[in-house]
């Protein structure tokens, strides 16, 4: 099925209260928490997601943070994160929030997991096991602007040189997943 892209975004589609999935190191639910409480101090663990779209010429689709945002506000990402809620299975939750931040609607396959920790500064960290995700899709996105600030089509080999010579423009876990994408799953960043 081809991806559809909507109309302009109105409303907020992301809320601190969102209470979002606690787990353990081997990904077991533990509990809930909100947003907020999640993101506070060093972080509690919690379930999250990355996704990597590329198009037809083998280009990464990359979002820069709404400057709104708590975490990491301006700094380039990939395509789309976020979190799954409490109740809500993974592949409804990426499903979901692809259409809600870019307005697309793509096929998703999950490649890797992994944890990590970033802290940014006194606003907060990260502490996720995050699933990440990867789809093709040649369609211009249609951002929310209180998720995007802007978006781009950027090349494996210019991300690359971006990421060397720049990379505190760009998320943490982005670099970590970029590097490992490259270094252990190129085959599944082809478009076929």
């Amino acid at each position: 099925m081809p991806p559809t892209p909507t109309g302009p975004r109105a409303g907020s589609v992301s809320f601190e209260d969102d209470l979002l999935i606690l787990v353990d190191g081997n990904d077991n639910e533990v509990g809930h928490l909100d947003k907020a409480a999640c993101h506070d101090g060093d972080g509690v663990r919690h379930r999250a997601f990355s996704i990597f779209i590329v198009n037809h010429r083998g280009e990464l689709l990359l979002q820069q943070r709404a400057a709104g945002k708590r975490l990491w506000p301006l700094y380039w990402s990939n395509s789309c994160c976020s979190h799954p809620r409490a109740g809500e299975a993974m592949a409804d939750a990426v499903t979901r929030r692809l259409q809600e931040e870019l307005g697309l609607s793509v096929a998703l396959e999950p490649v890797y997991r992994f944890e990590y920790h970033a802290r940014f500064g006194q606003a907060g960290s990260e502490h996720e096991l995050c699933s990440v995700y990867v789809g093709f899709c040649d369609q211009a996105p249609v951002e929310h602007p209180e998720e995007i600030a802007a978006w781009r089509w950027i090349s494996p080999e210019d991300l690359d040189r971006e990421m060397c010579q720049s990379p505190h423009t760009f998320t943490p876990w982005f670099v970590l997943e970029w590097r490992r994408l490259r270094a252990d799953y190129p085959a599944r960043l082809q478009p076929s």
